[in-house]
């Protein structure tokens, strides 16, 4: 079955507009206070009506949801917290009757301490075939009780877990993710099925979890800090994989993009190579201030380590890793580094959601796709969780002085005037608890505000799909005056960014199509404001 995007263009993915489902978190459709599959398919209206071209939903497999869904029990079953697979073939159906693509997240690195294989490899004891589908190793130390190594975690904590039998197994995550071993012909072979089971239920395409972790040196060898290459991430081994995955995504016109933290561009580069992945997340652009220099660096350096092998950059200003663009804006420190994040950093949310409207508009005027999480639409703020409702790992494991991940997966608002801000229909609570204010942000009263924050994504997202010059091609910068982004994409569209104190005259133009805020009563632009024209080449100063 060939999984088409319903735009029925091969390329629809280069100029894409995707929106991030946590589903936990988006509606709950059953009123039990867990987001589902029923609630997605009930607000599919919203999601057309906001413009989108595709959804990608974070794992809705069967979990513990120990690491919130990552850790996954069975790729092909959904979890009956979310539903039926029988409920998520109909969502994918109706999804694309709407001309929505859905796709779906695969994590190939590791999978649950619960999934069958793992349980498999723990009855089996040392030696087994079942533990070569992982990284079982005896330890180091007279009597085996040192770790196999001494690798870092991608979350606080050890790396390894020692098992009754003295056997150690890797896990670069929490202990409940045992790390694959992508070494053996099973484990890959595994995954090519899986892709295929997926594919033929009419996905559009995949997002790939962690997506430079999965080879590891063989030799185990112990990390170095500064000392290449490093032992598990972005091995060459990789591409091998890739380039498999790529033959039997083009069997079914499905696309990938995948999840890939590396400093290195021309490394990479290597992983949009045309017989490798489509597209991967640009997190440099996520990460990066509110600064005029610093953005206009990372657009430069984004394009540029994109353009040898001809992929499109992505954009995206939050996801649900990371602290809300309203919040992170409104900070001393704009910028986003999970070794940073604290309780109690002071914030200004007035001056946050003003900064996020004008990125709303910058992002959107960037050559390539976009993706768009839950909730930025409505200018949602990170909520502070009570320390005794925080169930991410990441707080645990850090010793609780990291806040974690809970504050931007709060459920959603959709109705002002309903219990918990009509998240479900029932007076069950929320799974997260919401702010006091949360009703604030509802979906319905923004929808009728012309000033709100849903408001501006609608008429955004609705030129970006009428008016020539948005999307993939190219970007020309223009002369402008310190403190501000100014760029002309084809078709003579402009966008002016103005991220200085002072308001700027707007270069000529024949048609202002949008601005984040008011201009001022002299028709400038003023500070943290961005702007949509039609023609023009300057911007003067006052």
């Amino acid at each position: 079955m060939a999984a088409p995007h319903p735009h029925g263009t091969g390329d629809w993915w280069r100029s894409a507009v995707i929106y991030q489902v946590y589903p936990r978190s988006f509606a709950d459709g059953d009123g039990d206070g867990t987001g589902d599959l029923a609630g997605v398919r009930a607000r599919l209206p919203h999601l057309a009506e906001l413009g989108v071209d595709a959804l990608w939903f974070t794992p809705w497999y069967l979990s513990p949801l120990v690491d919130g869904g990552y850790d996954v029990a069975d790729y092909r079953t959904v979890d009956p917290a979310f539903g039926t697979l029988a409920e998520a073939e109909k969502l994918i159906a109706e999804a694309r009757e709407l001309g929505i693509g859905v796709i779906v997240d695969i994590v190939p690195n590791h999978v649950s301490d619960r999934h069958a294989w793992f349980r498999a490899a723990l009855a089996a004891g040392p030696g087994s075939p079942e533990r070569e589908l992982f990284h079982f190793r005896p330890g180091r130390g007279e009597h085996g009780e040192l770790p196999p190594n001494t690798w870092p975690s991608q979350f606080s904590g050890p790396t390894w877990t020692r098992v009754e039998d003295g056997e150690w197994y890797l896990h670069l995550f929490t202990p409940e993710q045992p790390d694959l071993n992508w070494a053996h012909p099973a484990v890959r072979q595994e995954h090519e099925d899986v892709l295929r089971f997926w594919f033929e239920r009419g996905v559009a395409g995949v997002r790939i979890d962690s997506a430079a972790l999965l080879a590891k040196d063989p030799a185990l060898a112990d990390f170095t800090e500064g000392v290449d290459p490093h032992p598990y991430i972005d091995q060459d081994e990789l591409h091998d994989i890739y380039r498999s995955w790529r033959a039997v995504a083009d069997e079914y016109g499905a696309v990938f993009v995948g999840e890939v933290w590396l400093p290195d561009a021309e490394r990479f580069a290597r992983y949009l190579r045309p017989d490798e992945l489509h597209t991967a997340f640009n997190f440099a652009f996520l990460a990066c201030p509110w600064e005029p220099g610093r953005l206009r660096r990372t657009i430069d350096a984004t394009l540029a380590e994109h353009a040898p092998v001809g992929a499109p950059a992505t954009w995206v200003l939050c996801n649900h890793d990371v602290t809300r663009t309203v919040t992170r804006y409104g900070r001393a420190d704009t910028a986003f580094d999970f070794a940073t994040k604290a309780f109690g950093t002071p914030t200004d949310i007035a001056l946050g959601t003003r900064r996020a409207r004008a990125a709303a508009l910058l992002t959107l005027a960037l050559p390539g796709s976009v993706y768009l999480y839950q909730g930025e639409e409505l200018g949602l703020p990170e909520a502070d969780i009570p320390l005794d409702r925080i169930q991410d790992p990441m707080h645990f494991r850090s010793g609780g002085t990291d806040p974690g991940r809970d504050g931007c997966r709060v459920p959603l608002p959709w109705t002002a005037d309903a219990p918990h801000a009509g998240f479900g229909p029932g007076p069950g609570a929320p799974w997260l608890p919401q702010p006091d204010d949360w009703a604030a942000y509802a979906a319905d009263r923004q929808a009728a505000d012309p000033g709100s924050m849903l408001t501006l994504y609608r008429r955004a997202l609705r030129l970006r799909r009428t008016t020539r010059g948005f999307g993939d091609g190219p970007l020309t910068w223009l002369p402008a005056p310190d403190g501000v982004l100014a760029f002309t994409r084809p078709g003579g569209l402009t966008c002016v960014v103005n991220l200085a104190p002072e308001p700027v005259r707007l270069p000529a133009h024949d048609t202002v199509l949008l601005t984040s805020g008011p201009l001022d009563e002299d028709g400038r632009l003023p500070g943290d404001t961005a702007v949509w024209l039609r023609s023009g080449s300057r911007v003067e100063e006052d």
